[in-house]
């Protein structure tokens, strides 16, 4: 048999559907920040930023220091998403492995340190 014109197979070799999910985290990350920014600002321009002492008593609110951590969490696992698609379009090498876990790994260690502040300012207050 000539397998010269034969279509080519599906192996199930490679990441299905897995460009779906990375699309619709990245969505529900954008939304999530298009709801908490605008509360962020507001909280801000309201003179709740004006001084240290009145964004550690602003932080401290259980509602306001729970909001912040889902922007914490929202903003860096966004960032990571769209960084990781910058990396897998332009970094044609091996590199491009240590690349996007050098991104999550900078993610996730900014995440976790602004969660820690919020909670110490939280346990402070």
């Amino acid at each position: 048999m000539n397998t010269d014109h034969v279509p080519a197979r599906a192996r199930g070799l490679g990441a299905a559907g897995h460009g779906a999910a990375h699309w619709r985290a990245q969505r529900i990350s954008a939304l999530a920040l298009v709801a908490l920014v605008p509360w962020l600002a507001v909280s801000l321009a309201g003179g709740r930023g004006e001084d240290h002492a009145a964004l550690t008593a602003w932080l401290a609110s259980p509602l306001d220091a729970g909001l912040m951590i889902l922007l914490l969490i929202a903003a860096f696992h966004h960032a990571a998403l769209g960084l990781q698609v910058v990396a897998e379009d332009y970094i044609h090498s091996r590199a491009r492995f240590v690349v996007i876990a050098v991104i999550q790994l900078a993610a996730i260690a900014a995440a976790v340190a602004g969660i820690m502040a919020v909670l110490m300012i939280v346990q402070s207050g």
